[in-house]
């Protein structure tokens, strides 16, 4: 059963920088198109970015030019650098993975990331 899970969330002030993990297990990374997503209380979740198999990436508006999607197939893991961080990147932060074909995505349990003024 693919299985994954965000890390690197947490407390940071603005302007500052965090860099999220999301390891996929039961899996084989390559196989997939990745994405980072975010959701705050009483909003629909947010597109950040994704990431196809063959690496090429795309930005939600909101941060482009801000946050990196990144991969790394031998470790299985997806980052997410964020910089320049604003209180309102406040939010929990989700990765999915996309298989191809009629298959529905998997999703990890998010990971908390607060941003003080």
């Amino acid at each position: 059963q693919v299985q994954l899970k965000e890390s690197g969330g947490g407390l940071v002030q603005a302007g500052g920088s965090l860099r999220l993990s999301c390891a996929v297990s039961g899996g084989t990374l390559s196989s997939y198109a990745m994405g980072w997503f975010r959701r705050t209380p009483g909003k629909e979740r947010e597109f950040l970015a994704d990431i196809d198999r063959y690496s090429k990436q795309s930005y939600g508006s909101s941060v482009k030019g801000r946050f990196t999607i990144s991969r790394d197939n031998g470790k299985n893991t997806v980052y997410l650098q964020m910089n320049a961080l604003k209180p309102e990147d406040t939010a929990v932060y989700y990765c999915n993975a996309d298989p191809p074909g009629p298959v529905p995505a998997y999703w990890g349990q998010g990971t908390q990331v607060t941003v003080s003024p």
